[in-house]
């Protein structure tokens, strides 16, 4: 226990975004705060390579949800307009199709004019289709935000709201029914259903196991704009971990957690790789949650024990390939999406009960260079490729300048082509002057990521809302969780309302919504 009129101690373990926010929060409300990262840099999988000029985000590189960025910052007293550079981008997608389809390139724009033109110029009566999906998509955003984000789950008791007891016949569909059966019903043209459903993979999953509820997400990025913050998302970073050490957090890097320690089941502190024992009234872990339970605490103090995660579903792996580029590639967006023609073959390949890398495979490039010039050399482009790949570090490891496993690299190489011929880029693999890799091996080994999955654990129903993972033990007194494997989810909005429900939890906060922000000076 700390002396009378101390400070409560708080130990956070991660320095991802979820570790940041949370002790920058718990700084906040006045705890004295730690926090011990393993790793030589801040940002867990929002991290960041720079090599030869180049400066390349090494993980999420999509801003949506800019409400719930805006609101954390706020309750620590900013915006996000005085902590970021972000840029509205347009096109906010573009979208290219297996050349074997014969189907053109689309250009997407957000905003509601924009977006059911194009459907409409694509299929007509598609437009109308589009307008009314989306206003469902915002209807259930809403509900998402008010009633399930935020909620600690606690105790059902917003769950048993009237109000919402009697929305459960339009929603009960909505959870029994996949995204892509939601989406194929009401649209023919390949292209259009691909655009609404290839969201589930920022949800860490297929459209065809996801629910449909999730098509709330067409709202983010046909409704609203998708932005980018100048700079990169380790610009996020760089902003959170400002915040925190203003309010005293006390960060080192290199420090690595070799367990929780505990007296009668209650959280007492960690010890530190280096022998260090640290004494803690509060600990919460944002290290990878598989890797909290079975590697810093005993059997007999798990919740969640590796019997637990047999029968659970982990997002895909991601084979990433980072590219520097000579030359300009304008036929590149700043996001770009290549789709297979044969859908569901592809997560099948991912998902499926024979895993293997898909050939080829839809594929995500990020050219952040077509809006910033900082990220690459005058007359250079960066290029940041992800392709969803199974979540299976036996498939191996990536490296600089094609060191990285033969099987990745040969990937790699495919991807590469499948870019190149696919957008009309012949001399693409020519003009490369820096390359990386990272596969699920890496994610192990860096991050600690169960079965080196890229993500976290996937949204299907069973792992959605009520059924996530808590934000706290309950076998451990005082130690609690954040990050992308427990409530409320994937990405980086999710992970800084997961640090804001650690804070709900402290408090006392059962409510469902997010916390009040304090008022600005």
């Amino acid at each position: 226990m700390t002396d009378a009129g101390a400070p409560q101690r708080a130990v956070v373990i991660g320095g991802g975004i979820g570790g940041l926010a949370t002790a920058a929060l718990l700084a906040a409300e006045g705890w004295s705060t730690t926090l011990f990262e393993a790793r030589e840099e801040l940002g867990g999988r929002a991290g960041s390579w720079e090599h030869e000029g180049f400066r390349f985000d090494t993980g999420p590189s999509w801003y949506l949800m800019p409400e719930v960025f805006d609101h954390f910052f706020r309750l620590l007293g900013t915006t996000a307009a005085d902590e970021l550079d972000l840029v509205p981008l347009d096109p906010a997608y573009r979208v290219y199709s297996e050349p074997s389809t014969g189907l053109d390139p689309l250009d997407v724009r957000s905003g509601r004019a924009e977006a059911t033109a194009l459907f409409e110029s694509v299929e007509p009566g598609a437009g109308a289709k589009l307008d009314a999906y989306l206003d469902s998509a915002a209807d259930a955003y809403e509900l998402a935000v008010s009633r399930f984000l935020y909620d600690t789950y606690e105790t059902t008791a917003g769950l048993r709201d009237p109000a919402l007891v009697r929305r459960m016949p339009q929603l009960a569909p909505l959870l029994t029914r996949s995204l892509a059966r939601h989406v194929d019903r009401r649209f023919r043209d390949l292209r259009l259903r691909q655009i609404l459903e290839y969201p589930a993979v920022f949800l860490g999953g297929s459209p065809y196991g996801v629910p449909s509820l999730y098509h709330l997400m067409s709202h983010l990025d046909l409704d609203e704009h998708v932005l980018y913050p100048r700079g990169g998302f380790t610009e996020i970073i760089a902003a959170v971990q400002r915040l925190a050490e203003a309010s005293g957090v006390v960060i080192e890097t290199g420090a690595r957690v070799t367990a929780i320690t505990t007296d009668d089941a209650v959280a007492t502190g960690v010890e530190l790789a280096d022998g260090r024992r640290v004494p803690a009234d509060l600990v919460v872990s944002g290290a990878d949650l598989h890797h909290t339970e079975t590697r810093l605490l005993p059997r007999e103090l798990q919740t969640y024990p590796d019997d637990w995660w047999r029968s659970r579903t982990p997002s895909p792996g991601a084979l990433l390939v980072m590219l520097g580029v000579q030359g300009p590639l304008p036929e590149l967006a700043h996001h770009t999406l290549l789709f297979t023609e044969d859908w569901r073959a592809n997560f099948d390949d991912i998902f499926g009960s024979h895993p293997r890398i898909p050939e080829p495979a839809s594929v995500y490039v990020c050219r952040p260079s077509a809006t910033d010039d900082t990220v690459a050399p005058a007359g250079h482009e960066n290029l940041f490729v992800l392709v969803p790949v199974p979540a299976d570090p036996s498939l191996g490891h990536g490296g600089i300048d094609g060191a990285g496993d033969p099987g990745i690299e040969a990937a790699a190489d495919r991807v590469i082509a499948q870019i190149a011929q696919w957008c009309g880029i012949p001399d693409l693999a020519d003009r490369i002057v820096v390359r990386r890799t990272v596969a699920p091996g890496d994610f192990a080994d860096d991050l600690g990521a169960w079965r080196g999955n890229a993500l976290g654990l996937a949204h299907t129903l069973g792992q959605s809302a009520v059924f996530r993972p808590r934000n706290a033990s309950r076998r451990v007194k005082g130690l609690a969780y954040v990050g992308a494997s427990t409530l409320p989810g994937i990405g980086l909005p999710m992970c800084l309302i997961s640090a804001e429900l650690i804070v709900k939890r402290l408090r006392g906060d059962r409510s469902p919504g997010p916390l009040a922000e304090p008022a600005r000076v």
